[in-house]
């Protein structure tokens, strides 16, 4: 969840494939649909090779 209360989700194997919701189900469902519209616009041959993730912290 971020700063304002809503969840972020992603999905790295599609160039700019993001979304959100106030609920995590909320959050799922958009993407869902984001991918959707990502795999209508990507060339298959453009989908980035997922190798993993990590998460960071930044102190200011």
């Amino acid at each position: 969840m971020d700063e304002d209360g809503v969840y972020i989700v992603s999905c790295p194997q599609l160039k700019g494939c993001h979304s959100y919701g106030e609920t995590i189900e909320e959050a799922m469902e958009n993407i869902k649909e984001a991918i959707e519209l990502c795999l209508e616009d990507q060339n298959p041959n453009d989908i980035n090779k997922f190798i993993g993730f990590r998460e960071l912290e930044v102190l200011q």
